[in-house]
């Protein structure tokens, strides 16, 4: 049985998108299709399913780092911001996106928030953790078939 680590990190994200777009908790927001996902961009995503997919990467996320909270994922999900003729610098994704995120996935029963070790953040819930072994599983057969 397949797991996370054994297929490829972008087929996973693409196939529990899916998946995540027939769960009603996890509808996208009203204003998903105009905000842009961190100071360093500089438009909206152009994908329409682009919440799914930033929540699907957001569930591998906790499923690799373990407890992990909005400013660890903040961090993931930045990168360079064009300043012009100066350097780029780093700056972090919207955490109010991640946040959101985190909350469905609470809301729907993927994700619960835990202090472990010292370490507040959330966790995936077994509920979370099938789907996505799962996911990775159908997608490792589909490969063998192939």
């Amino acid at each position: 049985m397949s797991n996370v680590y054994d297929v490829n990190a972008t087929a996973l994200i693409e196939a529990v998108a899916e998946k995540l777009e027939k769960i009603p908790e996890m509808e996208a927001p009203v204003w998903a299709p105009f905000v842009k996902t961190g100071v360093h961009k500089e438009r909206p995503p152009v994908k329409k399913n682009w919440w799914y997919v930033r929540s699907a990467s957001v569930m591998r996320k906790i499923y690799v780092l373990g407890p992990i909270g909005t400013a660890k994922l903040r961090t993931k999900y930045g990168g360079a911001k064009n300043r012009g003729y100066k350097p780029e610098r780093f700056k972090k994704g919207s955490g109010n996106i991640l946040r959101k995120v985190l909350q469905r996935l609470e809301k729907s029963g993927l994700a619960i928030q835990v202090v472990k070790s010292g370490h507040k953040g959330r966790i995936l819930t077994p509920k979370g953790k099938s789907l996505l072994d799962k996911t990775a599983s159908e997608i490792a057969k589909s490969k063998k078939k192939e």
